[in-house]
C-alpha cells in the first residue's frame, strides 16, 4: 500500500509531503473550510498614486539628475471640459504634475517649457534664482494642492527672470488658475473645509486667470502661431472665455464674432463659441438689468 498521492517522492528527499492534505491550503481544521473574499476598498489617494510614476529629468541649468512625479500615459480619463477649456479627469488632477522642478538649483517650468534654455537664460537663472535657492528634497507620493501651487509659482518666477515670452507666462497663469479652481472644488466637497481656505483658492484662481487673460492678449499682438500648442482659433476662443470671466463682455463678443466668421476655425471651436455666446448674452442682460 502506498503512502498517498505523494508516495515515491521520498527518493527525491521530499518524504515529508506524504500525508499532506491536497486542498487544505493552510486553513485551520476547526474552520468551515470557506474563506471570505474581501475586496480592498481603494481610497482616492490610492487611486491617484496608481496613476503616477517617478520620471527622471536632467536639469538644463545645473545638469543635476533628479526625479519628479508624473502621470502615467493613458491612465487619466477625461470626463468633461469647462467653458475655458480646463479639462476634468476621473480620480486625479493632472495639473498637479505638469511642473518640473530641479530640487538642487530651483529651475522650474511647466513640462512644455522645461527645455530648451538659451545660454543667456541659463546665466540669468543661475544668478537670480539658483544663487538664492535653498535645495529641497525630491517630493514623494502624491502632490498636495499646496505643494503643486508652490511649484507653479516657482515656474512663474523662473519665467519672469528668464524673460520668457508673454504666452509662456500666460500659459503658466492659466494652468495655475485651473489648479486653484480644482483645489477650491475639492475643498467645497469636503465637510471639514474652512470657508477662508475656499475663498483664498477662489481668489487665487481669479488672480491667475486675470493675468492669463492679459498675457494672451499681449502675446496675440506680438507672437506667431501656434502658441502654447494652440492654433489661432483656439487662442481666440480662450481669450473670449477669459474675457467673459473678467466681465469684459464686449471683448468676448468680438472674439466670438470673429470665430464664427472664420473659415479656418474648426467646427468644434465654432460650436463652443456658440455656447459661449449664449453665456455672454445672458451675462450682459444680467448686468444691464434686462
Amino acid at each position: 500500500m502506498d503512502n498517498g498521492i505523494f508516495s515515491g517522492l521520498e527518493d527525491l528527499g521530499l518524504g515529508g509531503l506524504s500525508g499532506v492534505s491536497l486542498f487544505d491550503n493552510g486553513k485551520s481544521k476547526s474552520g468551515s473550510g470557506k474563506e471570505e473574499l474581501k475586496e480592498e476598498v481603494k481610497t482616492p489617494e490610492m487611486i491617484e498614486a496608481e496613476m503616477l510614476l517617478d520620471k527622471t529629468h536632467e536639469c538644463p541649468i545645473c545638469s543635476n539628475t533628479f526625479k519628479n512625479r508624473a502621470l502615467r500615459t493613458g491612465k487619466a480619463k477625461m470626463v468633461s471640459m469647462d467653458m475655458d477649456l480646463r479639462q476634468r479627469f476621473e480620480g486625479i488632477e493632472p495639473l498637479k504634475y505638469d511642473v518640473i522642478s530641479c530640487p538642487k538649483c530651483g529651475f522650474t517650468a511647466v513640462t512644455r517649457y522645461f527645455k530648451p534654455v538659451t545660454p543667456v537664460q541659463r546665466k540669468t537663472i543661475l544668478d537670480k534664482i539658483s544663487a538664492n535657492y535653498k535645495p529641497q528634497p525630491e517630493p514623494q507620493g502624491i502632490y498636495s494642492y499646496d505643494l503643486a501651487l508652490g511649484r507653479y509659482k516657482l515656474a512663474l518666477a523662473n519665467a519672469v527672470v528668464k524673460n520668457a515670452k508673454a504666452s509662456e507666462k500666460a500659459y503658466i497663469c492659466l494652468r495655475a488658475g485651473w489648479l486653484c479652481r480644482s483645489w477650491a472644488e475639492e475643498l467645497e466637497a469636503s465637510e471639514e473645509a474652512v470657508n477662508a481656505a475656499i475663498e483664498q483658492a477662489r481668489s487665487l484662481e481669479k488672480e491667475f486667470l486675470m493675468n492669463a487673460y492679459d498675457g494672451f492678449i499681449a502675446a496675440r499682438q506680438s507672437e506667431s502661431f501656434p502658441m502654447c500648442g494652440m492654433d489661432e482659433a483656439t487662442v481666440d476662443y480662450l481669450i473670449g472665455s477669459l474675457a467673459m470671466q473678467q466681465g469684459h463682455f464686449e471683448v468676448s463678443a468680438k472674439m466670438i464674432a470673429g470665430l464664427l466668421q472664420s473659415p479656418s476655425a474648426s467646427p468644434r471651436i465654432k460650436d463652443k463659441a456658440r455656447d459661449l455666446k449664449e453665456e455672454v448674452v445672458r451675462a450682459m442682460k444680467a448686468r444691464d438689468g434686462k
